[in-house]
């Protein structure tokens, strides 16, 4: 590393390392793409809920059947206040399919992580 001076103020030259780093960007095979759309519309805008889709997401997603992922699919679809009040237990979704899903989320953050869920 050199020391530089410019205008009186330290300037610490680092050496560039070229170093190609593993990212999100690198799979991009349709279930990868797929998995990214679904993280990014997990993240809402409120944190309550981010503390219960993404890990939900990134635990049990995979796990579930088609009919329920698609039911996950269409619950990210819907807007934040009628899912936390949904995943908050205030009220449930008229769909059955989407009541199923709110249900497995909610079971998923007590049980894996109930201090996470009783702090919201």
């Amino acid at each position: 590393m050199a020391l530089a001076r410019l205008d009186d103020c330290a300037i610490l030259a680092i050496p560039f390392i070229n170093a190609k780093r593993p990212t999100l960007s690198d799979d991009t095979s349709f279930e990868a793409i797929q998995r990214k759309r679904l993280y990014w519309h997990s993240r809402r805008g409120m944190w309550e809920l981010d503390l219960l889709l993404i890990p939900f997401l990134e635990q049990r997603y995979d796990s579930l059947n088609a009919d329920d992922q698609a039911a996950f699919r269409q619950l990210i679809t819907e807007e934040d206040q009628d899912l936390f009040g949904w995943l908050m237990r205030r009220e449930w979704p008229a769909d059955e399919a989407l009541r199923r899903i709110v249900k497995m989320i909610v079971t998923h953050a007590e049980t894996v992580d109930s201090a996470v869920y009783r702090a919201l």
